[in-house]
């Protein structure tokens, strides 16, 4: 096969890159090694910052996020038994949009095949050969057949797990790693949501998040310890969680768990996000933790960038944009991932935390609940940053 750019991974990153590439007249091949019903099936929080929502209708894949997706104006801080609204409108002009991550992925994998785009699912064996070159290829089995892609760039969006990161030899990347103390045990409940907007709860017992996936689900959150299991979970428990760390600020409306699991805390950052002609994006070159709402924000962020480099080249034959794409997408990873670490550090009981820290979380979260210098701070952020070129 030949192509001029090969994508491993049809995620948020990969599909979005494809996408892109196709309005402008650049042929792209996509190759993942899950079914195209499991990536549309699994389940994923869809926070959505208002430039990603304004990409998305550009071009010309928001129409279904238009009609479902819920648009906030803010969100609460929960603390002391009170519930404190941030509104983003009032601050920055800008809000933000609920619309699952599955569902973004429908309506890419739908545009890209009616605009007759290629994605090849249930492939395995993938290696990467030739980075470094001008004729970067990808390997792989699909099929029961062994296939490669002959290509000028690879972009490497197939996630934490993926190979692209691996691909890359030992000593070229820098890693800066974090795990945290604590995890998530997360539950989509067949129940109304607690408010129209996400609350944010620090509690004696451990921070709680209460958002949705539409008005009558909801989707929850509870501090935990990260090796527990769920087993250790009971509906129960988490019901009388929920209903303590609220503090009775929100009615919480109790229904059928659809899904329940534990989700561990960590930071990372790869520099740089690109060797050769593999540029990595997404998931591949950072992760954080959820508490920020940035990871598909970030994908989609990286790949606009990508893209626009791409374009360049082959419309003009400069290579500026390439050559710093991972300088551009780092300066923006580094305050989301500041954004989501201060997030974190401030709404979760940490196990070496005394009574003294705690009375320093608090007086935080009163401040840029009550300072219009913090909640624009705060606002700012979490709406998306400019995606810089």
């Amino acid at each position: 096969m030949r192509t001029q750019v090969g994508i491993v991974g049809a995620g948020p990153a990969g599909l979005m890159l494809s996408h892109l590439l196709h309005l402008e007249g650049i042929d792209s091949i996509i190759i993942e090694n899950r079914s195209r019903d499991y990536i549309e099936g699994r389940i994923r929080a869809g926070l959505i910052e208002q430039w990603a929502r304004d990409l998305l209708i550009d071009t010309g894949v928001g129409e279904r996020m238009q009609r479902e997706g819920l648009s906030h104006d803010g969100i609460h801080f929960c603390f002391d038994g009170a519930l404190h609204q941030i509104n983003f409108r009032e601050l920055v002009g800008k809000g933000v949009t609920i619309y699952g991550q599955q569902e973004v992925i429908k309506d890419l994998v739908a545009k890209r095949f009616a605009d007759g785009g290629q994605i090849l699912f249930e492939v395995d064996d993938v290696s990467l050969h030739d980075v470094t070159s001008a004729k970067p290829k990808i390997r792989f089995r699909h099929g029961g057949r062994n296939e490669e892609i002959d290509c000028d760039f690879i972009g490497g969006c197939d996630g934490f797990h993926g190979i692209s990161r691996p691909s890359i030899p030992s000593g070229v990347l820098s890693v800066y790693d974090r795990e945290y103390p604590f995890g998530w045990v997360g539950v989509l409940s067949q129940s109304p949501p607690p408010d129209k907007e996400l609350i944010y709860a620090y509690h004696e017992r451990g921070f709680a998040l209460y958002t949705m996936r539409s008005p009558v689900l909801a989707r929850l959150y509870l501090q935990c310890a990260p090796d527990d299991e769920v087993e250790a979970w009971p509906d129960e428990r988490i019901w009388r969680e929920l209903h303590a760390r609220i503090g009775g600020t929100r009615e919480l409306a109790e229904g059928t768990m659809l899904q329940k699991g534990i989700t561990a805390m960590r930071s990372f950052v790869v520099e740089p996000m690109q060797h050769g002609r593999l540029f990595l994006a997404g998931d591949s070159a950072h992760i954080q933790p959820p508490t920020g709402a940035k990871g598909m924000n970030l994908a989609f962020a990286d790949v606009v960038v990508l893209a626009r480099a791409m374009v360049q080249h082959y419309k003009s034959g400069r290579g500026d944009l390439l050559e710093r794409y991972s300088r551009t997408c780092l300066r923006r990873v580094w305050k989301a991932q500041r954004f989501s670490w201060w997030m974190t550090q401030m709404l979760h009981l940490h196990p070496t935390h005394n009574a003294f820290d705690r009375k320093c979380q608090l007086a935080e979260l009163d401040y840029f609940a009550s300072s219009e210098a913090g909640k624009r701070t705060l606002a700012e952020n979490y709406v998306g940053l400019p995606v810089e070129i």
